[in-house]
């Protein structure tokens, strides 16, 4: 459990450290270059990684609970597979990985829009969310902009390798804008799906046996 323990805090408290700093000097929005190819881009997503979302504030509430879910059923397996001294690096190191990006994400939705001044709030009218102006500043737990598992995530890794805006005179697709990696994300997301690709290659290494619950 140590083990598991060390790569879950190193995976938060990068993963929290760069969303508040973020939310805290960004307009929303806001973009500046760091590298060729690699932008930080400001975001904030209700709903699941890389900007995906639904169903409004029903869907953000099962989507708090599934993340609960996983994160209380990872700590189940885990505890069985290390009383019957089935885990190994090949499993750990990727499970870890999953297991800190899961309970980044569901901070965020859980306490944000309970500890800043300011972020974006479901208006049940429109059906839509409403984004904000301004930077945020944190204030005091409990007097934010939202309550408990209304808060929206952070995300700002993002990554246009190509961004290009295709000529006018070209036929068809003249005019547009092609943009890729578009997805903007964050440091939870990017553990969840590097512990899962991990997990999917070595899977005969982590799972000698199968998969066993």
């Amino acid at each position: 459990m140590k083990k598991i323990t060390i790569i879950t805090l190193f995976i938060l408290i990068i993963d929290q450290v760069s969303k508040i700093y973020v939310k805290t000097h960004f307009n929303l929005g806001e973009s500046i270059d760091v590298l060729p190819g690699f932008k930080l881009t400001f975001v904030e997503n209700p709903g699941m990684a890389y900007g995906f979302h639904f169903g409004g504030l029903l869907g953000k509430y099962l989507l708090v609970i599934l993340r609960v879910a996983l994160i209380f059923g990872m700590i189940y397996l885990f505890r069985k597979w290390i009383k019957e001294g089935r885990v190994t690096n090949y499993l750990l190191l990727p499970m870890a990985m999953i297991f800190g990006g899961a309970i980044g994400n569901l901070l965020d939705g859980m306490f944000y829009g309970m500890i800043f001044d300011s972020g974006s709030i479901y208006d049940e009218q429109v059906g839509r969310w409403i984004e904000y102006g301004g930077i945020s500043k944190i204030t005091t737990f409990g007097h934010g902009y939202s309550s408990f598992m209304k808060g929206c995530v952070v995300d700002m890794l993002h990554f246009p390798l190509v961004d290009w805006w295709v000529p006018n005179n070209w036929p068809v697709i003249g005019g547009q804008h092609i943009e890729f990696f578009k997805y903007i994300f964050n440091i939870a997301d990017s553990a969840i799906t590097v512990g899962a690709s991990l997990l999917y290659l070595f899977r005969k290494n982590a799972f000698p046996n199968g998969f066993e619950l």
